[in-house]
């Protein structure tokens, strides 16, 4: 092996033929650098050749290295604005989220009550129903165990089709006395009435959050007081149904 470039002795060339005279000048190289023997040959240096006799290309600096780059289009991240957007569609937003999050704390406030333990028990009589399915819309009498009070006129919420005949005696709760709507649903139906309703809640908060712009405006201290205006308007809601139902 050779000791310099560890390729077998037989097969480094001492010296490698580049090119003629003529071109050899011009390469900055002394005239007289061919041997006695060949003098229109000119042989390049061992440190200027691979050990297979094939010149060392120089890489040009301009180019630089090679690197791999993909054929195919790159999809470059679509930068967000940063500054609010029209006023005309975030008050269009705003009015609509808020009425939807009004709702949604309305419908939860009594099942909530209902769920930590705040009800009256008794029976509830079937005075008419109409619609079917989710139209479905019934009225009775609830009477509170023991004859407490007796409330004329409630809506009565989780009647099923099957139920739905006057005179029918179901179970039900209300939160109190002045209750305008009795449950006659229990298990798993009764607490996603009102777990769905708060995130119904959260999920408008968000939406005010997100496209009014409060989460685009470019002062951190102004952006934090946005955010929890927009977040604390619909949970206020939410706090003022539940205090009307109690």
């Amino acid at each position: 092996m050779e000791p310099t470039t560890g390729a077998p002795v037989d097969a480094v060339p001492s010296r490698v033929p580049i090119r003629s005279a003529g071109r050899r000048a011009r390469r900055g190289y002394p005239a007289d650098a061919g041997t006695p023997d060949d003098d229109d040959t000119f042989w390049a240096p061992i440190e200027e050749v691979h050990w297979d006799g094939t010149p060392v290309r120089q890489e040009d600096p301009a180019r630089g290295s090679w690197r791999w780059r993909p054929t195919w289009p790159v999809r470059r991240r679509r930068e967000r604005a940063n500054h609010p957007p029209d006023p005309l569609s975030g008050l269009a937003t705003l009015v609509g989220l808020s009425l939807a999050a009004a709702f949604f704390a309305w419908v939860s406030a009594g099942p909530f009550w209902l769920a930590v333990g705040h009800a009256n028990t008794g029976t509830v009589v079937l005075t008419e129903c109409t619609g079917s399915g989710l139209s479905q819309r019934c009225r009775g009498i609830f009477t509170a165990t023991g004859e407490q009070f007796r409330t004329h006129g409630v809506r009565v919420s989780g009647v099923t089709e099957r139920q739905a005949t006057a005179g029918t005696v179901l179970p039900a709760r209300v939160t109190g006395p002045e209750a305008a709507t009795a449950y006659a649903d229990r298990g798993v139906s009764a607490h996603l009435r009102w777990s769905l309703g708060l995130l119904g809640v959260l999920g408008c908060a968000a939406g005010i959050a997100r496209w009014t712009g409060a989460t685009r405006l470019p002062g951190a201290r102004a952006r934090r007081w946005a955010v929890t205006a927009a977040l604390g308007g619909p949970l206020l809601t939410t706090l003022g149904f539940l205090i009307a139902a109690w």
